[in-house]
């Protein structure tokens, strides 16, 4: 998970790269639940998307620093770049689990998809809780930043079942 002894900023890096990468899992894993043939195609699907996306967000992170530091990061800032979007896949290990198990014949695909879903769901109040622990604000408005990021994952849910229902 994400480390007490992580300077701030970048625990908070570490933190929206597992927000966007829970959210383009979940949005994947709902889309799949009407389009898998098996389990192994599944996996590959959200797998290439997962790399796609940490792929997306690492050169976002370059781009980012050459346009705010006019050069390249150095070996340690594209390192620290690197460890933080390795870090994010611990958000969707569950989901690949869950689809080794259907690829094996425990589950049926269908089952495996639907404990994804609401594996990254959890997965998402688990970041909003961390996001908000340690901030200085009362106990009611971190409630509303939790429920604030439960009620987006609720929305991409809703959204990808009136899409592929």
């Amino acid at each position: 998970m994400i480390e007490n002894d992580v300077p701030a900023d970048e625990r908070a890096a570490q933190l929206k790269e597992r927000v966007y990468l829970t959210f383009t899992a979940l949005a994947v894993v709902l889309a799949l639940r009407s389009h898998a043939e098996s389990a192994g195609d599944a996996a590959v699907v959200l797998l290439i998307t997962v790399l796609g996306t940490l792929l997306a967000v690492l050169v976002a992170d370059v781009v980012s620093h050459i346009a705010v530091h006019a050069a390249l990061p150095d070996r340690g800032q594209l390192g620290r770049m690197v460890r933080i979007s390795v870090g994010a896949l611990g958000a969707v290990t569950l989901p690949f689990v869950f689809l080794g198990l259907a690829a094996l014949g425990v589950w049926q695909v269908e089952a495996a998809l639907r404990a994804s879903t609401i594996a990254l769901v959890v997965s998402l109040a688990a970041i909003g809780y961390l996001a908000a622990r340690r901030v200085r604000l009362p106990a009611w408005q971190r409630l509303i930043v939790l429920f604030a990021e439960l009620a987006l994952g609720a929305v991409v849910v809703g959204l990808e079942l009136l899409a592929h229902g």
